[in-house]
């Protein structure tokens, strides 16, 4: 079995936290006393600390994201729970409609 290499998101934000926003820190703390971070918290996190982004750097960041299997599961299992269609959930969480319709061919049978 492949040791798969992943960042600790939880030491990375518990450290920009206390070093750069300590006048966050309550905001966040719901979500840097867990266990692990999950993808879908480190993108709550990083929007509780640089809220202000212009469309440009919106984009750039959009560009490079990467989900894996649990975070894409999840994402499908919250548009069931919330009766939302691929349109309103593609903009909620600002993923194109081709790639949740992709992951809904390929995630049909788990979800």
């Amino acid at each position: 079995m492949k040791n798969k290499m992943t960042p600790n998101y939880k030491k990375i934000y518990t450290d920009l936290v206390e070093r750069k926003f300590p006048q966050r820190k309550n905001e966040c703390s719901f979500l840097l006393n867990k266990d692990r971070l999950e993808f879908m918290d480190v993108i709550h996190l990083n929007d509780l600390l640089f809220h202000k982004k212009n469309r440009q750097t919106q984009e750039m960041n959009q560009k490079y994201r990467s989900y894996d299997q649990h975070t894409i599961l999840w994402i499908l299992s919250y548009q069931k729970k919330h009766e939302l269609n691929n349109t309103e959930l593609s903009n909620h969480f600002k993923i194109s409609r081709n790639t949740i319709t992709s992951w809904r061919k390929i995630f049909s049978h788990k979800i």
